[in-house]
């Protein structure tokens, strides 16, 4: 009988135990800043009904009905996993989101550099004569806000300036290169009354043109290291860079008839430079999408390495470039740059002039 008493009191305080566990991640899972994406909650409604109810039942709904189809084979998977285990899943997923969400606002703050701002997304370093930006917002997709396009002109200018510094390349942190505008950027314009739309309009503007602008005037080596998907202007400024290598795992998007915009970047002047218009095209018409080495075809990527490499192939690559003589690899890019910089600026205006008409 004391054992039998014992052992009841030991499953009544496992059963607490989970139970308390579970109920605690609920109320934390309302302490995250970001909605999780489709993939992620499928996965914490699966282990909530697990934990719940216990294994699926009944039929599988059918294909029209997709999204109740997508919760079932979601739950499914965990079948046969007992409730307190499930529970203790449910509590450990929603400690990683909590403990992910804390590293990327860690990350957002941004890295201070000799005299940069500091600005959030942004970090920057130099690996010998080579100075590196780094988009750094995974959870963003290393989405660009207004404070990281003023950010990265402010480095260009920098490292223009430093006679230690001979080349300078950008990069992202984590599984894309960049995913472009950040929505939020423009998020506040949709409470605003028209004049103040405008005003912000104007700014956003003046924004854009400065940071293309940064690019076109930008005197040493400059060189693209793409390690994922890159969307929108992180594509279209690509032409104005020196060098772009990229990972087997990068793609290249511009869609901008999908989002009801017109190219920027200087593109609709550099793609069929280095295309052909027919390609330039497809690309920024049609919204193509081009694979690594697609893009290397086109004349858009130089070389493509495996994503396993790819960051010691281009870190050493480039430190074997930033060896070369500076002046004159500087002499020869003014060079290369004069012949189009005046077209490069009327482009600039006029492009822009249509994305804010």
């Amino acid at each position: 009988m004391l054992r039998l008493g014992w052992s009841l009191r030991n499953v009544q305080s496992r059963f607490y135990s989970a139970q308390s566990v579970f109920e605690k991640a609920q109320l934390d899972m309302k302490r995250l800043k970001e909605e999780p994406d489709n993939e992620m909650k499928l996965k914490i409604y699966a282990l909530f009904k697990q934990a719940s109810d216990g294994d699926v039942s009944g039929s599988r709904p059918g294909m029209m009905d997709f999204v109740k189809r997508a919760k079932y084979d979601a739950w499914s998977q965990h079948k046969g996993i007992s409730q307190d285990d499930a529970k203790q899943k449910y509590a450990n997923l929603i400690n990683q989101l909590l403990g992910e969400e804390a590293s990327s606002q860690q990350a957002d703050t941004g890295s201070a550099f000799e005299g940069l701002p500091k600005i959030g997304g942004l970090d920057y370093s130099v690996e010998g004569k080579v100075f590196k930006m780094t988009l750094n917002r995974p959870k963003k997709f290393n989405a660009l806000t207004l404070e990281m396009y003023k950010g990265i002109q402010a480095s260009l200018k920098f490292a223009q300036n430093n006679d230690k510094i001979t080349i300078a390349a950008l990069t992202g942190t984590g599984n894309y290169y960049c995913s472009g505008n950040d929505l939020s950027n423009f998020a506040a314009a949709a409470t605003k009354g028209p004049a103040e739309v405008k005003v912000m309009a104007e700014e956003a503007k003046n924004i854009m043109k400065e940071y293309v602008q940064g690019y076109i005037d930008f005197d040493k080596p400059l060189v693209a290291l793409i390690n994922g998907p890159a969307i929108g202007i992180s594509v279209t400024v690509l032409g104005l860079f020196d060098a772009v290598y990229a990972s087997n795992k990068a793609t290249f998007q511009t869609p901008f008839a999908q989002v009801g915009q017109s190219p920027e970047g200087v593109s609709a002047y550099t793609f069929p430079l280095l295309m052909g218009p027919l390609k330039a095209a497809e690309v920024l018409l049609f919204g193509r999408k081009l694979t690594a080495t697609e893009a290397k075809e086109c004349g858009l990527v130089n070389e493509v390495f495996n994503e396993a490499d790819f960051v010691q192939q281009t870190t050493d690559l480039l430190a074997k470039y930033s060896l070369l003589p500076p002046q004159s690899m500087r002499e020869s890019k003014r060079l290369l740059r004069k012949i189009h910089k005046d077209s490069l600026y009327k482009v600039n205006e006029v492009s822009l002039e249509y994305r804010f008409a």
